[in-house]
């Protein structure tokens, strides 16, 4: 126990190799006790390019809220993986969409992933995100004891 008598917990966090740089001072995943808890997670990857992305000879941009969903989760079990823990603890995800128009295929995509058994989930409406090219983000709590 701290003072008083509040119980100090360790945390780790950890930035993992060969994920896109955060954007900013704070790790990708930070461990607390049997915890994990994962950074907004996009689809960007380590050259700053984003999946779910194409631009035209014209700079038309094409978005497509699948691709970009299916390697959000995929970024989010590697992160896991780096920390020692695997998309099967997840217990709550955070989905952050620019467009609830998009809700449709980013459910869909989510569905490959998770059943009803899955983590808990609350997806929200935003603005905008910290690109014009992504349309969807997501955080999330682990539970991974350590062995």
């Amino acid at each position: 126990m701290g003072a008083g008598g509040v119980r100090q917990v360790r945390a780790k966090g950890l930035r993992v190799p060969g994920k896109a740089t955060p954007r900013g001072r704070f790790p990708h995943v930070k461990r607390a006790g049997e915890f994990l808890y994962v950074s907004g997670t996009s689809c960007r990857r380590p050259d700053d390019t984003f999946v779910g992305v194409e631009v035209d000879k014209y700079g038309a941009t094409n978005l497509d809220i699948r691709a970009q969903t299916r390697a959000v989760i995929e970024n989010i079990g590697d992160i896991l993986k780096a920390a020692g823990g695997s998309l099967a603890d997840l217990v709550q995800i955070t989905a952050y969409l620019v467009n609830m128009n998009d809700f449709k295929g980013y459910n869909e995509v989510y569905a490959e992933f998770f059943d009803e058994e899955g983590p808990t989930r609350t997806t929200v409406a935003v603005h905008q995100l910290p690109h014009p090219h992504l349309l969807i983000e997501m955080q999330a709590v682990a539970y991974h004891p350590q062995e």
